[in-house]
């Protein structure tokens, strides 16, 4: 699993301008693992990013026979305390999703860094948003490049980086 296998991790906290614009390069990066193999995307359901990439993997499921979405959820009780909608659109995910996993049945001071680095343990690339140098993508991704994955920041990527 783990060879073929993408995670994500970004911030909760994305404009609406933001979140349009790091979709549309989400799917691109997407659809390029796919087309090098990756067939498992691991996503951590919290809001913002999280929720971004688990909708692109999900589009990218419609056509693209095979992949899966795997979510890696920190507690049962995640949702606790989200707005109505937002309830209902994390619902509607983990319905559609192909797995899902807690890494701890309920929350703990931790259980977020806990489900970070099951992810990253299970991944070979990291998908992640990231901009300022601290907090727990930044962490997520120190974690990952520790662990020699493969990572690719779409908060500063251009159109040509795109590619690559």
């Amino acid at each position: 699993m783990k060879n073929k296998t993408c995670c994500f991790s970004g911030h909760r906290n994305m404009s609406a301008k933001e979140k349009s614009k790091v979709y549309l390069k989400l799917n691109r990066q997407i659809e390029k693992l796919i087309s090098e193999g990756y067939d498992t995307f691991l996503c951590g359901g919290a809001l913002g990013f999280d929720t971004l990439c688990a909708l692109a993997v999900l589009e990218a499921k419609s056509t693209n026979a095979g992949i899966k979405l795997v979510l890696a959820l920190p507690c049962r009780n995640q949702a606790k305390g989200w707005q109505p909608k937002d309830i209902d659109v994390y619902n509607s995910i983990i319905e559609k999703s192909d797995e899902v996993i807690y890494t701890s049945s309920l929350y703990y001071n931790g259980c977020m860094q806990k489900r970070n680095r099951f992810m990253v343990d299970n991944s070979s690339y990291c998908i992640y948003y990231l901009n300022k140098s601290f907090g727990g993508t930044a962490y997520t991704v120190k974690y990952a490049a520790e662990k020699g994955l493969k990572i690719k920041n779409l908060a500063h990527l251009n159109k040509q980086e795109e590619t690559e």
